[in-house]
């Protein structure tokens, strides 16, 4: 990348353990350096000593609206349409019900067979609660089968395993030409690839905060409603946090003004905290600027894996096309399971999806082109080594 542009310096505000050379910042981003010192102020003088006076004097009580706002400048959205909040399931759930319940008398949701599993669960749970049925199908076929019984579209923007990106804003004005409402699995975009929901037209988008983002393990999620919507939504988690005057102790709910009633329960502030602290490295940086850096490095392990890797039996399992591309890369082979192990042995990380990808996150605010060939170099030499054939390998852990 060029020494001008406002990549140049972001990798030194990342925590690398020493010796680590770190490709899955797709499924936990690394600690930025900033948020270890602000966690610790968090816990040791805004809760510690401040207690519950923090709430007004550390704004603990406006959380999810300021993270929310640093958000929607990543993924094309007003300040005030998008809230970090709960997981990415149970904000899928509040949107996809709200959705539901705007179209009522349709009797179908339609989503991607092959998406992240937890979406496939909230929408069958949703679908049993409000007795429609779900057309799980390839997500190229998707606008084929949208028809006037369709209420909503599921559909994750970037593919977990292939890195696909489907295009926001075809599938978003399919959906509306069959009178139905789409909701945006972010996951594996915000903070890595460009995306502008309210150009497209999305009605909806739901993303968690701790991939690309940087947020840490079990960071919040984020959801995002269409101003256009939000007055009429009617979601089904009706916490005080969402209610219109919480500390009026009302006995009846009423929902607050705008995607404030999307809150739920009281916030999870230090989750937040480190949240909010972390999305300030997304300031200054180009959107352009990271996803030409994305493209840069995934292109290069592609090229690199084709001369160094196709031999040994790897096969590139993400879009060749970069305008289709993530930011990352799957490689599948049917010992990629001990490959993985072998490679994190050696202090090199990735992960592994069933039933054989490799997964290999290209971070634009850290990783480099070195590291790449290194990455490459490593699975070659496992592979000629035969480095990946231990009967310890061949037992799978739960988490990988």
């Amino acid at each position: 990348m060029p020494e001008d542009n406002t990549l140049a310096n972001t990798r030194e505000r990342f925590h690398i353990p020493d010796g680590v050379r770190y490709f899955d910042g797709n499924s936990l981003g690394l600690m930025p350096k900033v948020v270890q010192l602000h966690a610790s102020n968090v816990i040791t003088h805004e809760w510690g000593n401040g207690l519950i006076s923090s709430w007004h004097s550390a704004e603990w009580r406006t959380l999810p609206q300021r993270a929310g706002a640093k958000l929607a400048a990543l993924i094309g959205a007003r300040p005030d349409e998008v809230v970090a909040c709960d997981s990415t399931s149970v904000n899928l759930f509040k949107v996809l019900v709200s959705a539901v319940r705007l179209r009522p008398g349709r009797r179908k949701i339609v989503t991607d067979a092959d998406a992240f599993p937890t979406d496939l669960y909230i929408v069958d749970q949703v679908a049993r609660l409000f007795g429609l049925t779900v057309d799980a199908v390839p997500a190229k076929e998707i606008p084929s089968r949208l028809d006037d019984q369709v209420a909503a579209v599921v559909l994750t923007h970037v593919d977990y395993r292939s890195a696909e990106i489907y295009n926001m804003e075809e599938f978003t004005r399919a959906t509306h030409d069959a009178g139905a409402l789409i909701v945006w699995d972010l996951s594996h975009t915000a903070g890595a690839v460009p995306c502008d929901l309210d150009k497209s037209g999305a009605d909806f988008a739901v993303g968690c905060g701790y991939k690309y983002l940087n947020g840490g393990p079990g960071a919040p999620a984020y959801l995002y409603v269409a101003a256009r919507h939000v007055s009429a939504c009617e979601q089904p988690l009706a916490g005080w946090f969402g209610h219109a005057r919480p500390f009026d102790f009302a006995q009846k709910y009423a929902p607050a003004e705008g995607t404030d009633r999307f809150l739920c329960g009281t916030n999870p502030v230090i989750g937040l905290s480190v949240l909010s602290r972390a999305l300030d490295i997304f300031e200054g940086v180009s959107i352009d600027d990271i996803r030409g850096k994305s493209l840069q490095l995934t292109q290069l392990f592609i090229d690199s894996a084709d001369r160094q890797l196709a031999t040994h039996g790897f096969v590139v399992a993400s879009p060749r096309d970069p305008a289709i591309r993530g930011s990352h890369v799957s490689l599948r082979h049917t010992q990629g399971y001990a490959v993985m192990q072998e490679l994190s042995r050696r202090k090199i990380i990735g992960d592994f999806r069933m039933p054989d990808y490799m997964r290999f996150g290209f971070a634009p605010l850290y990783n480099t082109e070195d590291e790449v060939h290194q990455l490459v170099d490593a699975i070659d030499g496992i592979m000629k080594e035969r480095a990946w054939d231990k009967p310890e390998y061949q037992q799978r852990r739960d988490f990988t």
